[in-house]
């Protein structure tokens, strides 16, 4: 049977998941909610980075990614930091929709899978 690992795992969730060199991300949210979506967007790229990195990957390596805005008409400003972020980086497949939030001061969620 194949390893499973966990990292930052509490009663609801796991921060990140491994198995067989894939790495799942847990949907990520800014800490600083007073930011703008450009704002909140370049936090929670910064946060995707250093898991991916936890997890022994990069950004080169997504293969999909899941974003939630709280409201579509941000679309262009989150994707300006997302495309300056990418780079020349490979893109992952995608999807971005509109979304009520749980909190709704989040403007922006991203949830991303990567492989090793």
């Amino acid at each position: 049977m194949s390893k499973i690992t966990r990292q930052g795992s509490n009663q609801i969730l796991s921060s990140s998941v491994e198995y067989h060199n894939f790495v799942y991300l847990a949907g990520m949210t800014a800490d600083d909610l007073s930011k703008d979506v450009a704002g909140q967007t370049a936090e929670v790229i910064a946060k995707i980075d250093a898991m991916l990195e936890a997890n022994g990957t990069d950004k080169t390596r997504l293969l999909q990614a899941q974003i939630w805005l709280k409201d579509i008409r941000d679309r262009d400003a989150m994707n300006k930091v997302w495309v300056a972020w990418l780079g020349e980086a490979g893109r992952p497949a995608r999807a971005c929709v509109q979304a009520n939030m749980a909190d709704p001061r989040h403007l922006v969620e991203i949830m991303v899978t990567a492989c090793r």
